[in-house]
């Protein structure tokens, strides 16, 4: 039977394998490639600070997650393919509650990210939303 996310452990779990995943992926994995080439264990780390607060209430990540992302070639169906794989592994590890709020939260986020770079796109003059 498969617990529910509890720990900072099961969080580095969860994105270790997603980030296995989207780095053997066809779509998503060259442009992780590109954008971070060889240096994974700070994205990682960073990662893991980022759902330890969401998801763990325990304060550990600092930062703006939209800027990164702003200037990459990535559009909707991008969105989709990280949304499915990361679902995917959430499922494929956990149930429970914070399994299921890790999934909305991850939906909510691709949704923004889209919006924002949709807006950015079309308007190319303005001075992004971040």
């Amino acid at each position: 039977m498969k617990q529910d996310i509890q720990t900072l452990d099961d969080i580095k779990e969860l994105v270790d394998q997603f980030y296995t995943t989207i780095r053997n992926d066809t779509l998503l994995g060259p442009i992780f490639k590109e954008r971070i080439q060889d240096n994974w264990a700070p994205h990682l780390e960073k990662m893991y600070s980022f759902w330890q607060t969401i998801l763990l209430d325990e304060h550990s990540y600092f930062g703006s997650p939209f800027p990164p992302h702003m200037n990459l070639p990535i559009e909707a169906k991008h969105f989709a393919q990280w949304l499915n794989l990361f679902e995917a592994r959430v499922d494929d590890l956990f149930a429970g509650e914070k399994a299921e709020e890790a999934k909305w939260r991850a939906q909510k986020m691709a949704q923004m990210f889209q919006f924002k770079l949709d807006y950015l796109n079309a308007n190319p003059n303005k001075k992004p939303l971040i």
